[in-house]
């Protein structure tokens, strides 16, 4: 059996593997830090071969990660990094390394899942956007502050009063709290939409939207596109990796 860590910039998702088969996934916010949750629900783990991370929430919680393995189990972390190409993907950006190992992972599961033009979705603390051929390319993609990031920052940088607001199922509200959680939605749900349509014309056939992510389901009522709602994404895709590594995906 293989533990697979997805740690993000808020949640760390966890779920053991055998035989490239990704078992239940669970989700603990980290604080930066491993929470004590987090060591108790894995004292009931049994010993894994191997434990396979991406991380995109900072070194000095890699540390720790490292740490805690070792602690719980006597094994070193291994941990996933983007390449231009592996496992049928082949990545648009310059300068790999600079597209995020989540988001990666999640273009290698996804192409993996559906034949067809991607729209991948990961709607967490950001909203990433890639559009991905059926043959693997990708095309690149786009990144907006996450639907809370929307909601506290348009608090902070205004004289609007302190609202908590309410989720609405309307594209518009009649309350200040409303309009603001109604906008945090209908923002990143019409870019979606709009990248569906530059994605179908590129490629002259029908997409389909995959998305991930602790903010995935409230958000994907809101796109009047085909989807499919993955929440362990990230982590299909590292199982892929660790059931196929090539040379310098895992260090």
């Amino acid at each position: 059996m293989d533990l697979l860590i997805d740690v993000g910039n808020t949640n760390l998702k966890w779920a053991p593997c055998k035989s490239g088969v990704v078992g239940e996934m669970r989700t603990l916010r980290h604080c930066g830090g491993l929470p004590i949750d987090l060591h108790a629900a894995w004292e009931q783990l049994a010993s894994p071969e191997r434990i396979l991370v991406a991380n995109v929430g900072g070194e000095t919680l890699a540390t720790v990660l490292q740490q805690a393995c070792r602690a719980h189990w006597g094994i070193a972390p291994r941990f996933a990094r983007t390449l231009a190409h592996a496992h049928g993907v082949r990545v648009a950006y310059q300068h790999p390394s600079r597209l995020g190992v989540d988001r990666w992972l999640a273009l290698i599961a996804a192409h993996h899942a559906c034949a067809a033009p991607l729209l991948v979705i990961d709607a967490g603390t950001a909203i990433t956007y890639d559009l991905l051929l059926a043959d693997g390319r990708h095309l690149g993609g786009l990144i907006l502050p996450g639907v809370d990031m929307m909601r506290s920052s348009l608090i902070k940088g205004t004289r609007i009063p302190q609202v908590e607001p309410t989720e609405t199922a309307r594209p518009w509200a009649s309350d200040t709290g409303a309009a603001i959680a109604a906008a945090s939605l209908q923002a990143p749900a019409a870019l979606a939409e709009r990248l569906y349509g530059h994605l179908a014309a590129e490629t002259g056939g029908i997409p389909q939207i995959l998305a991930t992510g602790g903010d995935a389901e409230r958000l994907l009522p809101a796109i009047p596109c085909p989807s499919r709602h993955i929440p362990d994404l990230v982590l299909r895709g590292l199982a892929r990796l660790g059931g196929e590594s090539q040379p310098g995906s895992i260090t």
